[in-house]
């Protein structure tokens, strides 16, 4: 997928195994063990964060959790009930951002819109930062109405620190509505000691799991129908020290014993042993048809009577009947759903089936007709899978090809190359498709240098190709592919070559692909900052949407459409934009409503320029609302974007601050080029603090010399280094170089760009004295606003910005000017609170400083003497301290410490 759909589209979720989410039913007859059922409520009912059971395999942890979920709701304080959720863990699961996708699937079958924005945030090509989204979710699960009960289930698969930590952070951060327990055949990497010294851990050890002799008795007489002595049921007891499943293999294998005195005293040795030993007892009871089922089924992770009878080869409806008397017969299956369609083995039944099974001649046939069985039902993963264990690696290789197109729609890339990292290197490089695949999964991972090997590789292979028919497509999307990286690493000149490449290569009837390469063309037009031709760009890729029966690529399109004409300073025409997007999703249902998450928040800001605090409340809303269950790759990032320009109007400038990280943090690479870098705008803000000791580490980062050439990429940067020297009384070149950044942006008709040189020209003018330059760019700047109603641009200037404003109205009272009207509504909003829905009151404003005592107080701000200043700006030092009289008393403050202070609570810095 390439910049739509990697930047300005929705992604479709992760497919979930429905079945690793069902809560095993108790099983009838089974040994009641309320005495563990008190104990698990016990550390429930005090508010303990974890629960672990920790105990070797076969000791009852599963059955236990099932009997104590399907009692009666277990009361939390005066509150309501527990609702109880179930993860199945298996080896599959050490990937990070599927544990944490299932984990936020599990708490949804309780709570359904619980962590939806959690969960769509990890459907990126790129894993993204991890703490924000584990925030987001703790502050969701902290606001729920209901209490929770997590059980993961055998979290001894997790093979992960980095899943270790993920679950470390969420313990720690627990809030009181959610319980987690933890079933494991070993200890986990958490931090146990920590928990048990504070009292938030409740354990239940192999010690507690293990049968009483009384309910050794009740199992082995009343469940299994033994009818053993109390003599012999102790001896049993004990000889298996109460280990649950030690018991039942004993009783299976006693069910045809006449001397059973005599086998329980030939009973002896370790857990294995007596295992090993059992089972082959309990397998030569079964009659040879059932130990044959058994054994060659042990292959299947999961199991239905369709792929039983596939496997085995074997008539329909006799591996569904085999599997429901085995259940009956209690010999260690285990019911995965409600309708008893799928099983599986207990775990240490299938371990030791399979240990017998060995290697057999057919095995590889069984494993290749389970691969064909589950590739005929739609399930590549366990299709390849089998086909790998077979040893088939060339139908491994072309189920990969297969599964790619899935996948990558549902941003599994990373998950889609550890398939194919287990073929030989052999049968990679013999299939060219595979091996642009795999260039396309690494340019999704944010690797082009990888993704280029893998792009060279395919050209190999498909040179040794006898026949190229088949391949007609391929050599374009490999261009294509390039394209993409180049623009990735900001290689303009190679975007352009191998998009144009592309074009020549796509056939005239893929329209798609032909789009994804117009539009990675056109795009290279907005780092050059050319944005009227990236606006015609994505403008005909959202017809060819249209045209190809793909309106929601279109309606996620929108906003970028809307990005552009905001540059251009076309801010009604942006209005319009998305509204007419928002219309399009209305009519297109669910689906297509679901990504407008960026729709809302990019009205929200721009009503928030205009100064319209309800409808930038009512549409913030919406966003968010909408943010919690969107797919969109790039939410996280532009949502906190967002909230720290909305602090940045408040006055929050350290909760801003605080934002910009973590949009920081969420960021994923794509090739948007990047005109406001978050450093940058932290720079910003710490002008705005008045911290210039902060804003001079962010120009010695970047440098400090100012270009010869100005490019559009780099404004944002230019303009901010103009403050800061401004902010130094540092002049030189500043004049130049604020001409030269707008000579460019009016040739490019970017009128929003323009905006800001002018308001940048008009403090630097102010800050030189300049007062005659200063006006004249304030008054171009309100003619270019006026019409589109520009409010929070001026506003969020502070101090300095009004006084311009009030001084260009000064000058043009008793004048029918045109910008009266305009000047004055900016006025009032300057002395106005923001936008109640979002910001705080500010302090009321003193009386106006002159431009002369804001240069001074500046001065003073950054550490200066009075003898300094006077130097500086070559004043006698009697009329510095003229001006600092002056400014205490307009500050009414009482010496310089304080009128920094002050000056700084009023944005006067």
């Amino acid at each position: 997928m390439f910049f739509i759909e990697n930047t300005y589209n929705y992604c479709m979720s992760a497919p979930i195994l429905a079945t690793k989410l069902y809560i095993p039913p108790p099983r009838p007859g089974l040994v009641s063990r309320l005495r563990l059922v008190v104990r698990l409520n016990e550390g429930l009912a005090t508010g303990r964060k974890l629960t672990l059971i920790s105990a070797s395999a076969g000791s009852g942890k599963t059955t236990l959790l099932s009997e104590w979920i399907a009692l009666p709701p277990r009361p939390v304080g005066d509150g309501p009930g527990v609702r109880a959720c179930w993860l199945s863990i298996d080896e599959t699961d050490s990937d990070p951002g599927r544990f944490l996708a299932y984990f936020i699937a599990a708490l949804q079958t309780a709570a359904p819109n619980l962590g939806a924005g959690a969960l769509a945030a990890l459907q990126t090509p790129q894993l993204p930062p991890l703490v924000p989204i584990l925030t987001s979710l703790l502050n969701e699960i902290g606001a729920c109405p209901e209490h929770l009960v997590l059980v993961l289930d055998d979290y001894h698969a997790i093979d992960s620190p980095e899943i270790d930590a993920v679950l470390t952070f969420l313990i720690d951060h627990l809030p009181p509505q959610l319980h987690i327990v933890i079933s494991s055949r070993e200890d986990p990497n958490l931090p146990l000691a920590r928990l048990r010294v504070r009292g938030q851990l409740s354990e239940l050890r192999a010690a507690d799991l293990r049968f009483t002799p009384i309910e050794a008795a009740e199992f082995l007489n009343q469940v299994m129908g033994l009818n053993l002595s109390e003599a012999d049921v102790t001896t049993l007891e004990a000889r298996t020290e109460g280990w649950i499943a030690g018991l039942q293999l004993a009783a299976l294998a006693m069910q045809a014993e006449k001397d059973t005195a005599g086998f329980i005293q030939a009973f002896t040795g370790s857990h294995r042993f007596v295992l090993d030993y059992l089972l082959e007892e309990v397998l030569q009871r079964q009659p040879p048809d059932i130990q044959d089922f058994l054994l060659r089924t042990s292959i299947l992770n999961r199991l239905c009577g369709p792929l039983c009878d596939a496997v085995l080869d074997a008539l329909p409806g006799s591996g569904q009947e085999t599997l429901e008397s085995l259940e009956q017969a209690n010999l260690f299956i285990i019911p995965l759903d409600n309708e008893r369609r799928w099983y599986r083995y207990h775990h240490l039944f299938a371990d030791l089936l399979l240990q017998r099974l060995g290697n057999p001649p057919d095995f590889p046939e069984l494993h290749l007709r389970a691969s064909q069985w589950y590739e005929n039902h739609g399930d590549l993963a366990e299709a390849f899978h089998h086909a790998h264990v077979a040893g088939d690696s060339e139908r491994a290789g072309g189920l990969a090809e297969a599964a790619w197109p899935v996948m990558a729609d549902s941003f599994q890339s990373a998950a889609w190359v550890g398939w194919v990292k287990k073929l030989p290197e052999m049968v990679v490089l013999a299939r060219p498709e595979l091996c642009h695949q795999l260039g396309r999964a690494f340019s999704d991972l944010g690797e082009p240098e990888t993704s280029e090997f893998h792009l060279q590789n395919a050209e190999r292979a498909l040179d040794r190709v006898p026949s190229q028919a088949g391949f007609a497509p391929l050599s374009g999307n490999i261009a294509l592919t390039r394209a993409y990286n180049a623009q990735v690493q900001g290689i303009l000149t190679d975007t352009v070559k191998y998009a144009e490449l592309a074009l020549q290569l796509i056939p005239e009837d893929d329209v798609y692909h032909r789009a994804q390469a117009v539009i990675t063309l056109e795009f290279t037009h907005w780092a050059s900052g050319d944005l009227e031709s990236s606006l015609h760009a994505i403008r005909a890729w959202m017809a060819d949407m249209h045209k190809i029966g793909n309106p929601v690529f279109a309606i996620a399109s929108a906003f970028a459409e809307a990005d552009l004409l905001v540059i251009l300073g076309r801010l009604h025409e942006a209005i319009r934009a998305y509204q007419q997007a928002l219309k399009l999703a209305t009519e297109h249902g669910a689906e297509a409503q679901q990504i407008t998450a960026h729709h809302h928040l990019g009205l929200a800001l721009i009503y928030h320029e205009l100064g319209d605090s309800e409808s930038t409340a009512m549409h913030l809303q919406t966003a968010a609302d909408l943010g919690k269950r969107t797919t969109l790759v790039d939410w996280l990032h532009r949502w906190k974007l967002a909230q720290a320009r909305f602090k940045e109007s408040a006055g929050e400038w350290e909760a801003a601050l605080e934002l910009l990280e973590e949009a920081k943090r969420g960021y994923v690479k794509n090739p948007v080029p990047i005109t406001h870098p978050v450093e940058t705008l932290k720079a910003r803000i710490y002008l705005k603090q008045g911290r210039l000791d902060k804003a001079r580490e962010w120009v010695k980062e970047r440098g400090d010399s100012i270009p010869d050439e100005v490019s559009y990429v780099a404004e944002f940067d230019m303009l901010t280094l103009v403050r800061v020297l401004l902010a130094e009384g540092s002049f030189n070149g500043v004049d130049d170089l604020l001409e030269r950044l707008r000579t460019l942006a009016e040739a490019q008709n970017r009128m929003g760009s323009v905006l800001e040189i002018l308001l940048t020209e008009a403090l630097a003018h102010q800050a030189q004295g300049h007062a005659l330059q200063a006006l004249a760019a304030i008054e171009r700047a309100l003619t270019l606003a006026k019409p589109e109603g520009y409010l929070r641009t001026f506003v969020n200037e502070g101090e300095a910005m009004r006084l311009l404003v009030s001084d260009f109205r000064r000058k043009m009272d008793g004048h029918s000017h045109p910008l009266l009207a305009y000047a004055d509504k900016l006025l009032a909003a300057f002395g106005s609170p923001s936008d109640s829905s979002i910001t705080t009151p500010q302090s009321q404003l003193p009386d106006s400083l002159t431009p002369r005592e804001l240069e001074i107080l500046r001065l003073v701000a950054q550490g200066l003497s009075n003898t300094e200043i006077s130097q500086r700006l070559y004043l006698a030092l009697s009329t510095v301290k003229g001006h600092n009289l002056r400014i205490f008393d307009k500050l009414q403050v009482q010496n310089r410490t304080e009128a920094v202070a002050r000056a700084r609570e009023l944005r006067l810095l």
